[in-house]
């Protein structure tokens, strides 16, 4: 989890009396995981917090259908297309892409600010492929750029300001998304062998202050999403502490752990969250035996599908079966899959691969949202033998 941080106009002392100008009181909140046992920020705000004036059901249609049958899949979500591409927001402009009952894994292309908004059913994972935007939060506003993670904790109101060409892949997970604890002492640090550290991650720099009455949050909740009306604009933090914040972690920060034989896929591990984990697949040298193979070997991860997010460089291992840039492959439990024919010998002697990725690995199988069936390639699947349905 973040390390300790105190932003903006706070009193000495916790759960004491903490005035305005005028003499009022700042209404303190605390918010707290896993029933206040664990990581918690204490926040100061200027109205109540709780004072909601109306309460709207809001329709929320996001099935998913089994992958059947079983195969390797290949999607390009830089074909996804949106009716009016002009007002897609990050928030109700989400296409699902795949869903379980651990994490929904959505993608969305944004050229408006999106309503204000929160996730009560989990912690959100966004990665910013391409272009830029302003994130605020009920702690402060987060300037973030393409290679960007954002991790936005439970019940944190936000909102997204796009810059150009903003396109985000999403995980909504109904638990909490953090580093993976082999790479934290029993205090919270990170350790020396993690692949980053604290220097490596942004938090709010400064309070999010904004006026407003009668002001709609769009709540996701786990039996749906409801539009709350709240009497005052839930931006009105003078200050906060605590160690519970969005925080953003850039891929190019993340660094490679190499061998001189092929290394395993959790040494590139980097967000763990319920039943997922998340890789980042960054530039970096290769094997440096003299006999080594740089490419990754076939393999069967028996108790996971894996999804590929590809997202720069040139991905060797894939050559030849029509993967680019914005492409998600999935294999899934229950498929061996590795290199395509001829990566093998197109990689003996190469020094370093040039080649970013990020990976989504799940313990249940993945199934597939409206947004994967609008954007698939169905020859994927036949790509290692050259022939088979749609191969020509």
């Amino acid at each position: 989890m973040p390390y300790y941080r105190s932003v903006g106009e706070i009193p000495r002392k916790r759960h004491t009396q903490f005035r305005k100008p005028d003499g009022s009181l700042y209404a303190e909140e605390l918010m707290g995981v896993e029933g206040f046992s664990s990581d918690s920020a204490l926040l100061y705000h200027r109205h109540l917090p709780t004072a909601i004036v109306d309460a709207v059901q809001v329709a929320d249609e996001r099935s998913t259908t089994p992958n059947l049958p079983l195969k390797p899949r290949h999607f390009k979500s830089q074909e996804l297309k949106w009716d009016s591409p002009a007002e897609v927001d990050a928030v109700t402009g989400r296409r699902l892409l795949f869903g379980n009952a651990d994490v929904k894994i959505c993608f969305v292309a944004a050229t408006q600010p999106s309503p204000l908004y929160r996730n009560a059913a989990g912690d959100e994972l966004l990665y910013v492929q391409t272009g830029s935007a302003v994130i605020e939060t009920i702690y402060g506003p987060l300037a973030v750029g393409d290679g960007d993670y954002v991790v936005i904790p439970t019940s944190c109101t936000y909102r997204v300001i796009p810059g150009d060409d903003l396109r985000l892949l999403v995980l909504e997970a109904t638990g909490h998304i953090g580093p993976p604890k082999r790479y934290l002492s029993a205090k919270g640090q990170f350790l020396e062998h993690a692949p980053y550290c604290e220097r490596d991650l942004r938090g709010p720099t400064e309070p999010m202050l904004a006026d407003g009455t009668d002001v709609d949050v769009f709540v996701r909740h786990r039996a749906g999403v409801t539009k709350f009306t709240y009497a005052n604009h839930p931006f009105d933090v003078v200050g906060w502490d605590g160690s519970l914040y969005p925080w953003v972690f850039n891929i190019r920060d993340f660094e490679p752990i190499t061998g001189r034989v092929h290394q395993p896929p959790p040494v590139h591990q980097t967000f763990e969250g319920p039943n997922f984990v998340v890789c980042s697949f960054c530039p970096r040298k290769v094997d440096y035996h003299p006999l080594a193979v740089p490419v990754p070997y076939n393999h069967a991860n028996v108790d996971s599908d894996e999804l590929m997010f590809y997202v720069g460089g040139n991905y060797e291992a894939r050559k030849g079966s029509g993967i680019g840039l914005g492409s998600l492959s999935l294999h899934p439990s229950g498929c061996t899959h590795g290199p395509q024919p001829g990566a093998v010998e197109a990689s003996l002697g190469a020094e370093k691969f040039d080649e970013t990725a990020v990976m989504v690995d799940t313990f249940r199988p993945l199934e597939l949202g409206e947004g994967a069936e609008a954007c698939e390639d169905p020859r994927y699947a036949w790509s290692w033998a050259r022939r088979g349905p749609d191969w020509s």
